[in-house]
């Protein structure tokens, strides 16, 4: 009888860009070669001496929904991304590290013309009187619709509007499309060049590049684990994968 396929485990990383880079970095300085896989039109990779493993590339955001799917065992995308995808992460995602790249911070920001409005209670007051002003919500541009509403709801702030941001968020209040924004920055030097200004207690998420693994939906069988075993040791995250096994 011939024996069972093994199971391979799966990982996905940013499929370009500097993240990409950053991750091969990350990895290669815990004894990990990240190679790319000959044939495979830049989709697949892989760690060298690792069969057991299979490395995907795919966009930050594809990661997210992968890792919520359960298409793939494990998967490094940013915080943002994953909290946006699943605001209630008990149950499906484990954050297992921080990778200590990737760095933004998601926030709220109006315009700096508004000299009365820096704090949550501020902008509630003006959301308030919009309102009554106008007849109509104040909009908020945002490609953060969860995470913008968790954060107002948790700011007693209801009398709003979110407007789907497709494109440049910051350039919203300036096109005459939105009064505030919820984006993502690292500098906010792109905000100060719109006008705008980021509320003193408006840091919704500070995120960066985070290794999660998926708790539903991906199949952790005997031979996943053994894989995930042995790279996370190999990573020094033993701690992290007595911690994830407890969750499976």
């Amino acid at each position: 009888m011939s024996k069972p396929k093994e199971t391979k485990l799966v990982i996905a990383i940013p499929s370009k860009g500097r993240l990409k880079e950053a991750c091969g970095e990350w990895f290669a300085a815990r004894g990990v070669v990240l190679e790319q896989e000959a044939g495979s039109r830049g989709y697949r990779a892989r760690f060298a001496g690792m069969p057991q493993i299979e490395v995907m590339l795919l966009s930050a955001s594809e990661i997210a929904n992968a890792l919520l799917a359960g298409d793939v065992h494990l998967g490094i995308t940013g915080e943002d991304l994953l909290r946006e995808a699943a605001p209630e992460l008990e149950g499906r995602l484990y954050l297992a590290a921080p990778m200590g790249f990737g760095f933004a911070d998601v926030v709220v920001a109006v315009s700096r013309a508004w000299i009365d409005v820096s704090t949550m209670a501020d902008l509630d007051d003006v959301c308030a009187a919009f309102a009554a002003t106008h007849k109509k919500r104040l909009r908020v541009a945002t490609k953060y619709a969860e995470l913008t509403r968790g954060w107002f709801a948790r700011n007693g702030i209801a009398d709003y509007r979110i407007v789907p941001s497709a494109g440049a968020t910051e350039g919203a209040p300036a096109a005459g499309t939105a009064e505030v924004i919820v984006d993502i920055t690292t500098t906010g030097a792109t905000l100060r060049d719109n006008g705008l200004k980021i509320l003193d207690d408006g840091v919704i998420l500070k995120s960066q590049a985070t290794l999660a693994a998926s708790l539903r939906g991906a199949v952790w069988d005997e031979d996943a684990r053994a894989a995930c075993k042995a790279l996370f040791a190999t990573l020094g995250l033993e701690a992290e994968f007595k911690a994830l096994s407890a969750l499976l």
